[in-house]
């Protein structure tokens, strides 16, 4: 299905170190994209699940009858924080509740169940109102003693501009390996170019135009391109595999599923043919320039 070639590009050096250029710029834009599109889906979902929510802690008391007063605080606690302006619902948690959300970061052992733990309760305000929750926050403790409102958006939300600081990185990267291989395949396209130049000057001789000429390099630019992808993806799908792996032992708790979507995979699968149309258009467009500037 090759088409005919004038020219020997079979044995250029570019033949031996394009393939490996290219597998590497592939195996290193696959595991940038991969990055973005993981922390883009972390910070959504972190986005997605502080939106409109609060958290209130309640003291516990110690002694014989810590237990029951700490219950009654809670209750109290919850009827104030209820009758609070745009607060929608409100969710106390149980001991075994609390104890299930540490057992990710503290295990299970016995020891933890035994610790005068803080009780909390889950408040959903809503999120299209402009809520004092300092204010409410005095309100709350001046009526429940050992009471406390914890706003985590405020930490959560700095956290989320650093996925994105990291995410907009990685596509910064993506941009600049993009760049540097394609001033490689210029260099590469020009010395091919060089050492075939009486070749070509006897291809226009015979009347052959400089499109023709073009058109084999890219062609041949294409080929080699296309065989750097499918090895870098060769070596990108066990590395990603084995990240995956080791991401899946910090799931839960405080981090969400991490994984990449259909759309991720889909992005990562089209890679080896971008970037073999990359090397084409570069080589192509570089034959080109040099010929227009040919004597």
């Amino acid at each position: 299905m090759a088409r005919h070639s004038d020219l020997p590009l079979k044995g250029d050096a570019a033949s031996r170190f394009l393939p490996w250029l290219v597998a590497l710029m592939v195996f290193l834009i696959s595991v940038a994209v991969a990055a973005a599109l993981v922390l883009d889906q972390v910070a959504g979902s972190w986005d997605h699940d502080v939106a409109g929510t609060v958290t209130v802690q309640v003291a516990p008391i110690g002694g014989d009858d810590g237990e029951t007063l700490t219950e009654a605080r809670m209750k109290a606690a919850a009827t104030a924080i209820a009758r609070e302006y745009g607060v929608k619902a409100v969710r106390p948690l149980d001991k075994k509740q609390t104890l299930a959300l540490l057992e990710p970061w503290l295990g299970s052992s016995d020891v933890i169940k035994d610790l005068p733990l803080p009780r909390l309760i889950d408040v959903t305000i809503d999120s299209d109102l402009s809520l004092d929750l300092s204010a409410m926050n005095e309100r709350i403790a001046g009526q429940v003693p050992g009471a406390s409102l914890d706003d985590h958006r405020v930490w959560l939300s700095r956290l989320i501009k650093l996925s994105r600081t990291v995410e907009g990185l990685a596509i910064f990267t993506v941009a600049m390996i993009g760049f540097v291989t394609s001033a490689t395949i210029v260099y590469a396209t020009r010395t091919s170019m060089a050492v075939h130049k009486e070749t070509i000057e006897v291809l226009h001789l015979i009347g052959a135009h400089d499109d023709y000429i073009a058109r084999q390099f890219a062609d041949r630019a294409f080929g080699l391109g296309l065989l750097g992808g499918l090895i870098g993806m060769a070596l990108t799908v066990p590395t990603l595999s084995a990240i995956g792996w080791a991401a899946q032992r910090l799931e839960g708790g405080f981090l969400p599923h991490i994984g990449l979507n259909i759309f991720g995979f889909v992005i990562l699968a089209i890679l080896p043919g971008a970037a073999a149309v990359l090397v084409m258009m570069t080589a192509r467009f570089t034959v080109h320039r040099t010929l227009a500037r040919m004597p």
